[in-house]
């Protein structure tokens, strides 16, 4: 089985073969995107003083576009002065108020939870942005003077993490919120640059750890464990991903959380579907002393019951390097393990049929 997996992973026409709307590209293209998204990001007009007194943010999205919100939330969690929260809902939390800060992130501009979101954060006059390619969402910006940063259209939202993330960040250097991102940004990009070279398709399994993660995954499912800061995210992005284009069923916890509860669903019990389970446990430089201990613990009590974890760990000295190096390293092994489970990553025909169905039942 070994041998023919990566045989498979080391083929690049049969990998091109999964991948007719080349994936491939888009995740390795991350970092120009990143670079396209800042230039974006640095012609977005507003006036900051538009946005003065802002007691909290509230990040209105869903999905692959949601997540550009949860990245800055935790990224900067401990830099910024005000609250800060991700609502994947059609109705805004009751706080929300003339001094809230609303940015509306679609891709699409057609998500029906975020519109409705907007459509509450109108009646409540708060000071709203929005990011988005067109749809409904550019003409509701339109109507009501918002601010939009326009994005380029034809990706799949969850390829499009560099543009739901980076224009919010720097819009919020431009309003006062926080310093010196962009620095933070450009060294960013220059080091993914680098990291990719070890995830190219033409780079052998065996020296390539992203193939090397995905082979472990493959006919698993993925339970994916990260600390409670700079990580917590990434799990989900990385669940999200390996969900999304292996069609590749996973789950992620955080430390030090799971430890109170989900832990104790490691007994004996699970011996029993061991050799259909994996544990991906995500590693930062910046780990709580105490959260890293809890990992090494952690560790041994699953490889107890015969389950096999793999550490993986975050790449730089910086931490917003730290975190979008995980975040690459993920999309590459999801794309692996889209490969070896023979299908083509980037439809996400069940989400389709949902909305079918939803919007059938009106």
């Amino acid at each position: 089985m070994r041998n023919e997996t990566l045989n498979m992973l080391d083929d690049v026409e049969r990998i091109r073969a999964v991948d007719p709307s080349n994936m491939y590209n888009r995740i390795f293209d991350f970092p120009e995107q990143m670079e396209d998204a800042l230039k974006i990001a640095k012609l977005w007009r507003f006036d900051p003083k538009d946005f003065l007194g802002i007691k909290n943010i509230v990040v209105v999205g869903m999905g692959g576009s949601a997540i550009g919100g949860d990245l800055i939330r935790s990224f900067l969690a401990s830099r910024l002065l005000v609250p800060m929260s991700v609502c994947r809902h059609y109705v805004l939390p009751e706080y929300v108020d003339d001094e809230t800060l609303v940015i509306a992130s679609s891709y699409s501009g057609n998500t029906e939870e975020t519109l409705s979101a907007v459509d509450d954060a109108l009646g409540r006059k708060a000071m709203i942005a929005a990011i988005s390619t067109n749809g409904m969402l550019e003409e509701v910006a339109r109507i009501n003077e918002i601010p939009l940063a326009k994005l380029p259209a034809g990706l799949q939202p969850r390829a499009a993490l560099g543009y739901s993330f980076i224009p919010l960040l720097v819009m919020f250097e431009k309003i006062g919120l926080v310093k010196k991102v962009i620095p933070e940004i450009e060294h960013a990009i220059l080091a993914l640059k680098t990291y990719r070279e070890k995830y190219i398709e033409d780079n052998h399994t065996v020296s390539n750890p992203a193939k090397h993660i995905a082979e472990k995954v493959h006919k698993k499912i993925a339970i994916i464990y990260s600390g409670p800061t700079l990580t917590d995210v990434v799990g989900l992005r990385w669940k999200g991903q390996l969900c999304e284009n292996a069609k590749n069923l996973a789950f992620a916890n955080e430390f030090a959380e799971f430890n109170h509860n989900e832990l104790v669903g490691w007994s004996e019990i699970v011996e029993q579907h061991s050799e259909h389970l994996v544990v991906l446990m995500l590693r930062d430089a910046d780990d709580h002393p105490q959260i890293r201990k809890r990992m090494n613990i952690v560790k041994e009590i699953i490889e107890q019951r015969s389950v096999e974890v793999v550490d993986v760990y975050s790449r730089g000295d910086k931490p917003l390097e730290r975190m979008l190096s995980l975040i690459q390293l993920g999309d590459f092994v999801s794309y692996y393990l889209a490969v070896l489970n023979e299908v083509d990553p980037t439809p996400v025909e069940v989400i389709e049929r949902l909305k079918g169905a939803l919007k059938n039942s009106k």
